[in-house]
């Protein structure tokens, strides 16, 4: 049984339910999945100033606990076109694993959110796939073979990088039926790779 890891930030909970629908696609192909958020960086008081959602129930992780898993399905918002810094900082952790090549072979995969229709999303996802392939993973994102993320009909986030939600400018856009199915496409696709080369 593959064991996999979606690990994520979220500031005002987008993200934390796309990473719930990730981990319900993953546990729907037979993986053991765990839910972890990385450590915020901002005091009590500013994230309350902020409006941040700060009553998550997914336990904060350690960097050391990484290679405990096979896949690891990393998840944040966007910050200006890349990945938060309360993501960045605990990534920027793992030199250790890295000098060891303890993440080499494992599965990466991505997901975001971002305010605005073209906010992002794209290249938060492409600027940290390079972070994996430093560590020697082996990427995996969320091909066309979902279809959910083709066609103008709609409003909605998502490419062949990985699955994405669209919060608005205010943060009152929740997930989507469709960016929450692209979320559990990918994980249930992370998954299935990670059976076929750990299973």
């Amino acid at each position: 049984m593959a064991k996999v890891l979606v690990l994520y930030y979220s500031a005002y909970g987008h993200i934390e339910t796309m990473a719930h629908a990730i981990a319900e696609g993953a546990r729907s192909e037979g993986a053991e999945v765990n839910v972890k958020r990385v450590p915020e960086l901002f005091s009590d008081e500013i994230c309350a100033s902020r409006g941040y959602k700060t009553d998550q129930s997914a336990p904060v992780a350690s960097p050391s606990e990484l290679d405990q898993y096979d896949a690891i399905i990393f998840g944040s918002g966007t910050r200006f076109g890349t990945v938060t810094a309360q993501m960045r900082h605990f990534i920027d952790q793992t030199g250790g694993l890295w000098a060891q090549g303890k993440l080499v072979g494992k599965i990466g995969s991505v997901f975001t959110s971002s305010a605005t229709q073209h906010g992002g999303q794209e290249t938060t996802i492409l600027g940290f796939i390079p972070t994996l392939l430093h560590h020697g993973m082996v990427v995996v994102g969320l091909p066309y073979a979902f279809a959910g993320q083709s066609g103008v009909e709609d409003v909605k986030g998502g490419s062949p990088y990985g699955a994405a939600t669209i919060a608005g400018t205010d943060g009152s856009r929740q997930p989507s039926t469709v960016e929450l199915d692209g979320a559990r496409y990918q994980g249930a696709h992370v998954a299935r790779i990670a059976a076929k080369m750990f299973g």
